[in-house]
């Protein structure tokens, strides 16, 4: 049974989450401060956290930038105007996906799904990635930066290992979005650009590069293989 936690101070809302959640097996515990859920994390385990914007005394945005600062978990964001700048600074504090109040329950369970499908080992039974000064673990979902291991998010991993196994290759931000998030992200917003650049600053390495832009077109990963 997965575990989910709720941060949202709409109190009708959450205990409308916490039954529906509970007919597809997830069991929820919510929170309508973040203080208290953020003390409240440090002793427990979750496997994904619903996160509001707004929120008393902290908003969604600090409690995100708290959470990142120790935890990779999976993070859907609440956004009460569902505006784009709402979205882009989610993802880029590390949200993994985001949705728009108000929402059908089932679009939501539908996103944590998703999430789900990906962090739980799609790429199981893959063998180490190995490049000059990066390696890439799918199985454990782990990455290695010049010997040191770098945090990534769900979401921040299943497109760098996206990017991995087409080295080299020239893909477009169509292809990128479907691979990564299916029809949950807009062909015509910037989440793939912020998911991107997230990526280039936690694989920043002296003066390497793993990602360029291609004008017009989208993104090419290449790094040289480790020799043996």
């Amino acid at each position: 049974m997965k575990k989910i936690l709720i941060i949202d101070d709409d109190i009708k809302l959450t205990d409308l989450l916490k039954d529906y959640l509970a007919k597809f097996n997830f069991e929820s515990r919510e929170f309508d401060n973040p203080e208290k859920a953020l003390n409240h994390l440090k002793t427990n385990s979750y496997d994904l956290i619903i996160l509001d914007i707004m929120l008393p005394e902290m908003d969604g945005y600090e409690t995100l930038r708290e959470i990142r600062k120790t935890s990779n978990i999976p993070v859907i964001m609440l956004t009460a105007r569902g505006e784009t700048t709402d979205k882009i600074v989610g993802l880029e504090l590390g949200a993994d996906d985001y949705l728009a109040k108000p929402f059908e329950p089932r679009e939501l369970v539908a996103r944590m799904q998703s999430v789900f499908r990906r962090s739980d080992g799609d790429f199981y039974n893959d063998e180490l990635i190995i490049f000059k000064n990066l390696v890439i673990n799918p199985s454990g979902r782990t990455v290695q930066l010049n010997n040191k291991k770098i945090l990534f998010t769900s979401t921040e991993f299943d497109l760098l290992l996206l990017f991995a196994k087409n080295n080299g290759k020239v893909l477009s931000r169509e292809f990128l979005m479907q691979k990564t998030k299916g029809s949950s992200w807009n062909y015509y917003d910037r989440s793939i650009d912020v998911m991107v650049s997230r990526l280039r600053n936690k694989l920043k390495f002296k003066n390497q590069q793993f990602i360029k832009t291609i004008q017009s077109v989208g993104y090419i990963f290449f790094a040289e293989h480790e020799e043996s």
